[in-house]
């Protein structure tokens, strides 16, 4: 279906083309500045490390719901091969094949285009089949380093998963806000926990992807209030999947990456984080996500750390 007034509504009151110049390429990663990160170093207290990422393996979370998007697939080049000669130092070498966005990753601003744009009024087809991303590419994305904030949606609602069918509203975001005890602030990453992931890791690969929780069409003006830098959560699909209109496919997408130039992170394990900052009483902390520079690339794998 074509995209509603309400789409278009939105996505006036969210949009940052311009904001930093008609040449930008990273958008809301201009608001991750030196200050923002000297803050957030210093939320750092007990030194608790947290990583975030899933392992890359071939039977990760990818089931060919999202064509070409190919778990890892490992195959070794070498193994113990003595290349100088007998006797000397033996290498093994290895080769992966995969979807940047298979596993834990950052879809990039040219992931999604509507209307024939991308973010910053760049035309769409400067994606282009040989040389990927031409604009916007995922290369371009700064050394992300910001304070991080889990909004923990689910143990807002009191429980461990939220269901399927449940889109997390800015009201939603509110009461994790304040579970959390802090403010989101202007360059802040928002890491928001449905508790979805939990089915990919007790097996269940197709109940982790279909019907799955996720972000609604309303939450793009909550982060864009805040000057949000970036937002992951724990689904395959960012946005509450099937679609809370019916046949509006990826509006959200839309809305965060080519209106607001906001990256958006998918298939992050938030159930160990959860836990930690439960146990220590603050949902704040240092976190690291630096993406992966594939030039021309419209996504990239992370493996993201929170520091306590």
């Amino acid at each position: 279906m074509p995209l509603p007034q309400e789409f278009h509504d939105i996505a006036a009151r969210v949009n940052n083309w311009g904001r930093w110049g008609a040449d930008d390429e990273i958008g809301t990663l201009n608001l991750i500045t030196d200050e923002v990160v000297r803050a957030a170093a210093a939320t750092v207290r007990s030194g608790r490390r947290v990583p975030l990422a899933l392992p890359l393996r071939q039977d990760g979370v990818q089931t060919g719901m999202i064509p070409g998007r190919v778990n890892p697939l490992h195959t070794m080049t070498a193994i113990n091969q003595e290349i100088f000669g007998p006797g000397t130092v033996a290498t093994s070498d290895d080769a992966v094949t995969m979807g940047l966005q298979a596993a834990t990753h950052w879809d990039g601003l040219t992931h999604v285009s509507h209307s024939g744009r991308l973010y910053n009024n760049r035309p769409a087809d400067a994606v282009t089949a040989h040389a990927g991303a031409t604009v916007l590419g995922i290369e371009k994305a700064t050394p992300i380093a910001s304070r991080g904030v889990l909004l923990d949606v689910a143990r807002a609602h009191g429980t461990d998963l939220l269901p399927g069918g449940h889109a997390v509203t800015p009201e939603d975001l509110d009461a994790a806000e304040e579970l959390a005890g802090t403010t989101v602030r202007a360059g802040d990453i928002a890491l928001v926990r449905t508790g979805q992931l939990r089915h990919y890791l007790a097996g269940d690969r197709q109940a982790y992807a279909f019907p799955s929780p996720g972000l609604s069409l309303r939450t793009p003006e909550w982060f864009h209030a805040r000057d949000v830098a970036a937002v992951a959560n724990d689904t395959l699909t960012f946005e509450i999947f099937p679609p809370e209109i019916e046949d509006l496919w990826m509006p959200v997408h839309a809305l965060d990456l080519v209106e607001m130039g906001m990256l958006q992170g998918q298939n992050w394990n938030l159930e160990e984080l959860a836990t930690a900052c439960a146990e220590e009483g603050r949902y704040d902390f240092f976190l690291s996500a630096v993406a992966e520079p594939f030039v021309g690339g419209s996504g990239t794998p992370v493996a993201p750390v929170a520091v306590l």
